[in-house]
């Protein structure tokens, strides 16, 4: 959910756009308090960082309290069952929570893609807003009747000096470079969702890079659905774009992070691998995903890769990289995954060394090519393959975090511990926002201040967890 944190805008709200030439704002009788929450990926946060951003400007005012907003916003994901669900389940309890006269705006992936379930389950939200028609939401807000504006843009991507809220904490935010997929994997519909590839411009990229950077933004992540394929779209045809545009973003002065999300095995490549090992500010990290390992699935999967290749791209990260931390993601039960392919699967768990697996049952998508397969897996056997893979990762990863332990390294401290004050959490480079475990600082002396960086020695491990105190 869209969390949001209490700093102010970087920019004055204005209210130049649709504003009465006395020059005064006049908000809808309702009141001006906006809430937000935001499900799915940290596209979809980028996107709901806009709308805000976008109220914010015209005068609306946020507040963290639900029962309060005179104007709710769910931005929704559709991309698997389970996270429809997730959506519509939200939608239902606003209803019930809101108060009496405040209006709800349904947005996002799950509304572009399957708006008739939300329209049959809710017949009192106010608004519905397509995926790609962000920009929309001022309208949504202030419209005076039901009303939905769902076009074919089914993604979005900013272009000029349009305003955003960041709503994660100051030291680090998402910087979108690029939307939909050239990819066609069979089970999956986000280039149905999301529409066909389409990269940002450098020179926007850089923009915004700029801008959060002056924010005082220290780590920078870069997210698309592939990285790899930026600027491979039809619009900038260019087969090197990212390696071209980490360059140019990295003639950026300053000290920072620099985090690359979702870069599939196939397009890391020698020109990649000496950036990072060239320039320290690329965090040593990747997140890599690879769904299987046995050669039948990968194909039937349409993944682009093979099992010796993708050994050997793994071989090849721990042979360059030592520090390098690799996460990925895996599906257990597609259709045709036989007992030796998912014994297969277990045993790469195994023997290969990964620091974060995300380990996923296969979800049956209407419109996605694996929809109509033959050899469907019962959803039981789904379940107990995916708890035994995920108990064998467990023990796995924690074994493998033990190589930290008695090593100095570079830690974000964000805060205190959620259970207690008596421990303060912190990331590495190696640990991305959200999705991959901590850094427990259990010695917190010479910690002066949150969001800065500080040199931590690793003392014990806790599971995903590393443990250590500050030097």
């Amino acid at each position: 959910m869209l969390k949001l944190y209490k700093e102010k805008s970087t920019s004055t709200p204005s209210a130049v756009a649709n504003s009465p030439k006395d020059g005064k704002l006049r908000l809808p009788k309702l009141g001006n308090k906006i809430h937000f929450i935001s499900l799915g990926c940290p596209r979809n946060l980028v996107d709901s960082e806009v709308m805000l951003g976008i109220l914010l400007q015209a005068g609306y005012e946020a507040t963290e309290k639900l029962e309060k907003a005179d104007y709710l916003v769910i931005n929704t994901c559709g991309f698997l069952e389970a996270s429809r669900e997730e959506s519509m389940g939200t939608v239902d309890q606003v209803l019930k929570s809101k108060k009496n006269g405040a209006k709800l705006i349904v947005t996002g992936c799950m509304v572009q893609s399957h708006s008739h379930l939300l329209k049959e389950r809710f017949s009192t939200v106010d608004y519905y807003l397509g995926s790609g028609d962000v920009e929309g939401i001022l309208k949504a807000v202030k419209s005076t009747e039901q009303g939905e504006e769902i076009t074919t843009n089914r993604s979005y991507l900013e272009a000029g000096e349009i305003p955003r809220q960041i709503s994660t904490p100051k030291h680090f935010a998402y910087l979108k470079i690029a939307e939909g997929c050239r990819k066609r994997c069979a089970y999956c519909i986000i280039p149905q969702i999301k529409g066909p590839l389409k990269s940002k411009e450098v020179a926007q990229v850089i923009k915004e890079f700029r801008v959060l950077r002056e924010r005082g933004v220290k780590e920078i992540i870069l997210i698309a659905q592939d990285l790899g394929d930026y600027g491979k779209d039809t619009r900038l045809r260019n087969e090197s774009g990212l390696v071209e545009l980490l360059k140019t973003i990295l003639q950026e002065p300053g000290d920072y992070w620099l985090r690359l999300l979702y870069l599939y095995p196939d397009e890391i490549n020698d020109e990649l691998l000496e950036l990072i090992e060239r320039d320290k500010r690329i965090c040593p990290y990747l997140d890599m995903p690879i769904q299987h390992i046995n050669d039948g699935m990968l194909k039937a999967m349409r993944r682009m890769t093979s099992k010796e290749e993708i050994l050997s791209t793994i071989q090849t990260l721990r042979k360059r990289i030592p520090e390098m931390s690799i996460r990925t993601s895996l599906i257990v039960g597609f259709p045709g995954e036989t007992d030796e392919a998912f014994q297969e699967l277990k045993e790469f768990i195994k023997t290969v060394p990964l620091d974060n697996v995300g380990i996923f049952k296969y979800s049956n998508e209407p419109g996605s090519p694996a929809y109509d397969l033959p050899d469907q897996i019962p959803e039981e056997i789904k379940v107990k393959r995916w708890e035994e893979l995920m108990k064998i990762q467990a023990e796995q990863v924690a074994s493998w975090n033990r190589r930290w332990i008695g090593k100095k390294i570079p830690v974000v401290v964000e805060g205190y511990h959620p259970e207690t004050n008596l421990l303060m959490v912190g990331r590495h480079r190696g640990q991305c926002p959200d999705i991959d475990g901590f850094v427990l600082i259990n010695d917190p002396r010479g910690i002066k201040k949150f969001g800065e960086i500080y040199q931590i020695k690793i003392t014990d491990v806790a599971g995903y967890d590393l443990v250590g105190s500050c030097i």
